[in-house]
């Protein structure tokens, strides 16, 4: 029988810390393995091709982050079941995750691949890249299923305490991705759709290695039983996953309506937009991991009722963050026109995307406290206020690029990412200690 893991009982910084840093390590590796993507088609393919691919950037998040959502949202249920001790209600749980993930699949997949078209031509992509962005996006839209089902495997894991399961498939995958992105773009000579296939294949091998892991849980092993219709469950599960998903679409629209400006600014900027997302999203990832971290510790702390403990867990994840921010905002507004280098070859656009990080490394701090806030409203059942933040983000992002990009620029687009985490960060903020304190004071009450 495989182990499962407590966050309910022991030090409180030693079991965060060693949930964190698999965690950690795992999500690293994802991103280095995105920026290695994107190193290889830029120097096996060219600028353009960089640009093709990260003009699909807005686009992935908005499918893959709403699926991203909305396994996580699956995820506080269960951890809250796992957090009550109620084995029944945990696998019926899990079982009603799966059927809901699979109707989603059907209905992203489709959606997603019919609509490509016009979705890339409403973000006013050059014509010298469509034909590239249109080959990578219905080749990685149509492997979706892959993409869902880790997504789901690994957030029950990780609801359960497990977060090693998934660094050990990411390493896997991460291998076998980077070793097929250079045989199909330099042995093979392919275009774009190498590196899309090898993202397509290195999921299915991280999910069926996280699939595995949880055969071995006999607590969870599922019987035709649990697959009985309860409306409440899927009530339950629809309100926090569909909230959480929705939060990361309306964000992805934010950052459509910023794509568009910036390919309406030319192809260079483009490569570089494309390019300053690839860093911003590998340095949030160390904040984003203790995100996911105060996530599953709060809801198995919360599904028990030790709210003292989930404080406690928001003293330790903010501290990472924080190392997090000197870190990794040092680099970016000091060394940025040597990082881009690695990824970019014309002077011209390095120098457009060492513009755009300067403001965005001072300001990472609001970033890196975000997810860690968010995700412990998120993990105590509160999903409408991530939801709401997520909307304020999009208002925040669309309304900067309207008014400034115009006289300031490219620029303007770092500023709209900054306004719209200061705008999330201070709902989240607010939401978590009035809901925390509220529910201590009620079971004081109770005792």
């Amino acid at each position: 029988m495989a182990q499962v893991y407590d966050l309910m009982q022991g030090k409180v910084s030693r079991l965060i810390l060693s949930f964190y840093f698999p965690m950690l390590f795992t999500n690293l590796l994802q991103q280095i393995y995105n920026i290695a993507d994107t190193a290889i088609v830029g120097k096996g393919l060219g600028d353009a091709a960089v640009a093709a691919v990260g003009n699909m950037g807005s686009l992935t998040f908005l499918v893959v982050g709403f699926s991203v959502g909305l396994t996580n949202g699956f995820s506080v249920s269960i951890a809250h079941s796992y957090g009550r001790k109620d084995m029944e209600e945990l696998r019926r749980c899990i079982a009603s995750s799966v059927v809901l993930s699979a109707l989603i699949t059907v209905i992203l997949t489709v959606v997603s691949v019919v609509f490509l078209d016009e979705l890339l031509r409403l973000l006013d992509t050059s014509s010298e890249i469509m034909s590239d962005s249109l080959l990578y996006g219905h080749i990685l839209f149509g492997g979706l299923i892959c993409t869902i089902f880790y997504n789901m495997c690994s957030a029950v894991l990780r609801a359960l305490g497990d977060s090693k399961t998934p660094l050990i498939a990411i390493v896997v995958s991460s291998i076998v991705n980077v070793g097929l992105n250079y045989i199909t773009i330099f042995l093979m000579d392919m275009g774009v759709d190498g590196p899309a296939y090898a993202t397509i294949i290195s999921q299915l091998i991280s999910a069926l290695i996280c699939f595995a892991r949880l055969r071995r849980i006999e607590m969870i092993r599922l019987h035709r039983s649990d697959f009985k219709v309860e409306i409440g469950m899927y009530l339950e599960l629809i309100r926090n996953g569909i909230a959480m998903a929705l939060m990361n679409s309306v964000t992805a629209v934010g950052s459509m309506v910023v794509q568009f400006f910036v390919n309406g600014l030319g192809l260079a900027y483009t490569s570089a937009f494309s390019v300053c997302m690839r860093y911003l999203n590998l340095f949030i990832d160390p904040a984003c991991t203790a995100g996911f971290t105060m996530s599953a510790f709060t809801s198995q702390n919360y599904g028990a009722e030790k709210y003292s403990r989930i404080r406690e867990g928001l003293r330790v994840c903010l501290t990472i963050a924080f190392v997090s921010y000197i870190i990794f905002g040092t680099v970016l507004v000091f060394f940025p026109k040597t990082i881009v280098g690695f990824m970019l070859n014309e002077e011209s656009t390095i120098a457009i995307a060492a513009e755009y990080l300067p403001p965005c490394g001072i300001m990472l701090f609001a970033v890196d406290f975000l997810f860690v806030y968010r995700s412990g409203v998120q993990g105590m059942g509160y999903p409408l206020v991530p939801m709401l933040s997520g909307i304020a983000e999009m208002v925040m992002r669309i309304l900067i690029v309207v008014l400034f990009v115009g006289g300031l620029g490219f620029v303007a687009t770092a500023y709209a990412g900054i306004a719209a985490w200061v705008a999330a960060l201070l709902m989240n903020m607010f939401a978590f200690y009035l809901i925390l304190r509220r529910k201590q004071k009620q079971s004081i009450t109770a005792k």
